[in-house]
């Protein structure tokens, strides 16, 4: 059986629903600007991420020393120096830092779609065909991001980016116009 978590919906969600809409207004809006200017969301993606990197290796690093000695101590440092390493190459070179990503999301999308349609036609579990179908999409979309490689590096994650802040923010246009209903 499958837990379900109920949320209840309390009167200050009714009475704000204009402030939840406006939220998802924007943040669609923002998933517009972000397809429309792909090349510099991409660019700025990869700088957050860079940042993300270079704070968690501040994290790892103070770990390491803070835990003392211990056998984990090289293993939390190796990861501070990786993870240092790999943000400051993306905050210093976001734009090849974008086409490298892109190149990695093409491959998980080549290799997820043959994994998908493999299991689909091995197993033929209920639902086997939308399997199917959901490892043909991964395989259409790693081959076109491939084919188009290295200058779709300079525009997928934001697309990506931009289709996901859609999504999400319709989401949140969506519970809005509901609780304007109740």
């Amino acid at each position: 059986m499958i837990d379900v978590m109920i949320v209840k919906v309390t009167p200050e969600m009714i009475q704000n629903w204009g402030w939840i809409l406006a939220f998802g207004v924007v943040v669609l809006l923002l998933g517009i600007a972000a397809i429309v200017r792909s090349f510099m969301a991409t660019v700025v993606s990869m700088v957050f991420f860079g940042w993300v990197l270079v704070f968690a290796s501040t994290v790892q690093l103070v770990d390491a020393f803070l835990v003392g000695k211990w056998a984990g101590f090289f293993l939390h440092l190796l990861m501070a120096i990786l993870f240092g390493t790999t943000g400051l190459l993306m905050l210093m070179r976001p734009v090849i830092s974008a086409e490298a990503a892109t190149f990695m999301m093409s491959m998980f999308f080549l290799i997820a779609g043959l994994d998908q349609l493999a299991v689909a036609f091995w197993t033929h579990l209920a639902g086997w065909g939308w399997q199917a179908f959901n490892g043909i999409i991964a395989l259409v979309m790693g081959g076109l991001i491939l084919a188009e490689w290295p200058v779709s590096g300079l525009w997928v994650i934001g697309l990506f980016v931009g289709i996901d802040l859609i999504a999400y923010g319709w989401s949140w246009v969506a519970l809005a116009l509901d609780l304007h209903k109740i």
